[in-house]
């Protein structure tokens, strides 16, 4: 195990914030996936900017994935068409964004392909997000849950939606903004799509 990094949760396009973090670490980071599943956390939520404002994308999950699940065990459920909903989500948010025909080939893949496990999906959009931003990291794992790390920075509860209006932000450009201003720490997938190969500066 690593000393004086940070450990991590995996989350589905994780906000601006947590990127913000996890470079201040690289390399020292692991992500945790020995954990129980909380619910409605980043862990399978995102929020993207859009016309009417703050937009939530959830990727569903097997009923049974209660608290007692862990995270690694996590199934994605495709009962309905979600992936359809996010692509199109994305497209109508970020069509007239600087930089999303930049990158729309390397997304695209992910809404049409289906993965078993949420952890997996999101550690290979993840892989995708540190390779556009030029962010070399290695992705390690936990090997068991521990309830502290004393040796390490624990982030894994930091980010849960709910204390982030005291996040500092520069703002940067927002395809909405003139209708609702700048919206903090989105989806990591706004300031790529908006700042494109800036975004790694901006962090």
């Amino acid at each position: 195990m690593i000393e004086n990094g940070a450990v991590l949760p995996m989350f589905y396009l994780p906000p601006v914030d947590y990127f913000t973090k996890l470079t201040a670490f690289t390399p020292d980071v692991v992500f945790e996936r020995e954990e129980h599943f909380p619910k409605q956390t980043y862990r399978n939520r995102a929020i993207i900017y859009s016309p009417d404002g703050r937009q939530a994308l959830t990727v569903p999950v097997v009923k049974g994935s209660k608290n007692h699940t862990k995270i690694k065990d996590v199934k994605i459920s495709y009962d309905f068409r979600w992936q359809r909903a996010h692509w199109m989500s994305l497209q109508a948010c970020y069509r007239r964004s600087a930089y999303f025909e930049y990158y729309e080939d390397d997304f695209a893949p992910f809404y049409e392909k289906q993965t078993t496990f949420l952890i997996d999906y999101n550690r290979e959009l993840l892989e995708l997000l540190l390779r556009l931003l030029k962010i070399k990291l290695e992705i390690k794992f936990t090997e068991s849950y521990e309830p502290a790390y004393p040796n390490l920075t624990d982030l894994r509860a930091i980010l849960n939606g709910k204390n982030e209006l005291d996040i500092e932000q520069k703002a940067y450009f927002q395809v909405f903004e003139e209708r609702h201003g700048f919206l903090k720490n989105l989806s990591i997938i706004d300031l790529l799509f908006n700042q494109g190969p800036q975004a790694l500066n901006y962090l």
